[in-house]
């Protein structure tokens, strides 16, 4: 009879059978329920779903299932009455409902997951209790908060809970970045691969969060640069989850944690559910870190030998066996990256490139530019005043944003991307662009301002520094505090039409 089937599997669960419980629980209810809906709600593997499901008898609609009514009473004493432990805020999901309702509607219209850089949507209701969590532990009023990546928008449920809340995203995928500034709520956006380096704009925060790859090396990376985004006493909230049939794989991930000199405040099981993920359950932990004296010098020395594959998935994925660019021989002044010791000429990691100018002057430069690290490209060629740049890629590269043709006439040669550094314009409105772009690791407002001054003093006028940053603010209100190298891609495309803009309003005040 299937009913010993089940005994068997309870049995062998022991006290853990409380999810499998649940999951027989749903299925006796009837209702009917889908094999990812089914995972979702009791938080279990899909394979064990998947065990269970073959000991039962089921009545099947479609693509969904239950145990038929007549059957349900067969289970009635294996069943877990009481429900599942309340996560600390759901209480409170009923007062926002208009809030769930939104969010509901930003996640189906997000940018899709992309599975080479780990996503996996976060349910609307779990991006909301996020931010009541935050608004319940902690005092949100003036607080700043970090997004060390943001593919689940939470950002956007807290400043829709929390709008008094100062909210940073930093993240590596342009689309998420510009689908977030679209929405208007006031979020700042910062572009960073986090395998490079984390924006100087993004520090002194006093919470981050953080949903990062589910591999050790993705989540003491995540959490590396979230220390290194917060202040001393801040907090850090991680989601994480492992399938219950793998403990050994989040014992190495606390373990990570843990060599971090973190302090675990809580735990709470089971808290983030997911649109996919199946395989542990579409459920995550959430964790509250609290940084001790000895985090900070634990997270720079996971820094320094920050490695790229930290992925499951794509050319970046920590088993994938594809290598990066094997440059063939240069005589180029500088060496960037990954490059044969043989080669005789001084070089730089590209962490550092990224980070600070290089003190030298430089004619020519060559970066080694590693599989799955294309998204950095236009930040390279910002990160340097040399004349010629060749870009050793692992393929052919992509169609550069039109507004580097300000800066560099490209050509490519295979897998190798030729940059040669332009004249300086004659044209007033290119020189203050281009006067931006060379400075890449300067705040980009900073540079507009002198570049306006200057500007307004050739033409025989004066304007003072805060007459320049006024006209900045109001033709782009996003370029406070922020480098090109940090600036995403939607607004360093926007930026000649906002330069055009300032001139001709220098005009006027002038």
């Amino acid at each position: 009879m299937e009913r010993d089937g089940v005994e068997r599997l309870l049995d062998a669960a022991g006290a853990d059978s409380r999810r499998l419980r649940h999951a027989l629980t749903l299925l006796c209810d009837g209702q009917w329920w889908t094999l990812a809906d089914l995972v979702r709600q009791s938080a279990t593997s899909r394979r064990t779903i998947e065990e269970l499901l073959r000991e039962l008898r089921l009545e099947r609609s479609g693509d969904r299932f239950r145990v038929p009514p007549t059957h349900s009473p067969d289970y009635q004493d294996l069943l877990a009455v009481a429900p599942p432990p309340e996560d600390p805020v759901a209480h409170l999901l009923s007062h926002y409902g208009p809030v769930l309702e939104r969010l509901g509607e930003l996640i189906a219209k997000a940018p899709r997951a992309r599975h080479t850089l780990d996503h996996v949507a976060a349910t609307p209701d779990t991006v909301l209790r996020r931010a009541l969590l935050l608004g319940a532990r902690f005092w949100l009023p003036g607080a700043r908060l970090l997004c060390v990546g943001d593919h689940d928008l939470t950002s956007l449920a807290v400043k829709l809970v929390h709008p008094e809340t100062d909210v940073t995203v930093v993240d590596v995928d342009e689309r998420i970045l510009a689908y977030i500034d679209e929405q208007d709520l006031g979020v700042r956006t910062r572009w960073a691969d986090l395998r490079l380096t984390l924006p100087p704009s993004a520090r002194d925060h006093d919470l981050a969060i953080t949903d990062p790859p589910y591999t050790p090396e993705g989540i003491s990376l995540f959490t590396a640069r979230a220390i290194e985004g917060l202040k001393d006493d801040g907090r850090i909230l991680l989601a994480y989850g492992a399938s219950e049939r793998t403990p050994a794989l989040a014992l190495k991930v606390q373990n990570s944690l843990s060599a971090l000199n973190l302090t675990f405040d809580a735990i709470y099981p089971d808290f983030n559910r997911y649109f996919g993920a199946e395989a542990i359950g579409s459920a995550a932990d959430l964790y509250i870190l609290r940084p001790t004296t000895k985090t900070r010098p634990a997270a720079a020395a996971r820094l320094d030998r920050a490695v790229t594959a930290i992925y499951t998935q794509g050319p970046q994925s920590i088993e994938s066996t594809r290598t990066g660019a094997e440059p063939a021989t240069s005589t180029a002044d500088l060496l960037v990256g990954d490059w044969p010791k043989s080669f005789p000429q001084p070089r730089a990691k590209l962490t550092t490139w990224l980070t600070k100018p290089y003190a030298a002057t430089l004619d020519s430069v060559a970066v080694a530019v590693p599989a799955g690290l294309e998204s950095a490209i236009p930040r390279l060629l910002l990160a340097t005043r040399a004349t010629h740049v060749d870009l050793h890629l692992t393929e052919p590269p992509a169609r550069l944003p039109a507004v580097l043709t300000t800066v560099y006439d490209c050509t490519t040669d295979g897998t190798v991307l030729h940059a040669t550094r332009r004249p300086q314009p004659a044209d007033p409105e290119d020189q203050v662009l281009r006067r931006i772009l060379d400075h890449g690791h300067a705040k980009l407002a900073n540079t507009w301002r002198e570049a306006l001054i200057s500007l307004a003093r050739a033409q025989g006028s004066t304007l003072t520094k805060n007459e320049a940053r006024t006209l900045i603010r109001q033709a782009a209100p996003w370029a406070e505090d922020l480098t090109p190298l940090e600036t995403p891609l939607h607004h360093l495309a926007s930026l000649p039409a906002q330069v055009t803009t300032t001139i001709h309003a220098l005009t006027t005040t002038t």
